[in-house]
């Protein structure tokens, strides 16, 4: 029988809410696979401010401790966010497995330090455009990883 994963989605908060409504379909998605720590960062009605309720160093330190208890991270990094660069590379850090997610229609490019550090097996850039292709990418990627 599979397991159920403990995941961590990574998406932006402080550096642009424009993909709010898509981070909610994500982890939608996302949901058949397991739990998700940060399903916050979907809510569409987060704005920029975040948890601004909460200490900066709460929010790092809770943030922190919910990818260490990860199984695996997915970024949707079509936006680009210092703080969803940042979890990437502590999850590398920690030899998480994680899952970029990026939308080439967007216009915008994706940063070399990201792609550049695909290995295809720890850490995995896919391109995508529509909600199926994101779903066959978390499939694909996750259930290895239930066994």
């Amino acid at each position: 029988m599979a397991k159920l994963l403990q995941l961590y989605f990574a998406g932006s908060i402080r550096a642009g809410r424009q993909d709010a409504q898509l981070y909610y379909s994500l982890v939608e998605l996302l949901k058949s696979h397991g739990k998700i720590f940060t399903e916050h960062v979907a809510d569409p009605n987060l704005s920029e401010a975040g948890d601004a309720h909460l200490d900066d160093k709460f929010i790092h330190d809770r943030d922190l401790d919910w990818l260490q208890q990860s199984d695996a991270l997915i970024a949707e990094v079509t936006q680009p966010s210092l703080g969803v660069g940042y979890e990437i590379g502590r999850a590398v850090a920690m030899n998480k497995p994680v899952l970029c997610l990026f939308r080439p229609s967007s216009g915008k490019s994706l940063s070399a330090m990201i792609r550049g550090a695909q290995d295809g097996k720890s850490l995995v850039v896919q391109d995508y455009e529509t909600l199926d292709e994101a779903s066959t990418s978390f499939k694909t990627f996750l259930d290895p990883l239930k066994k």
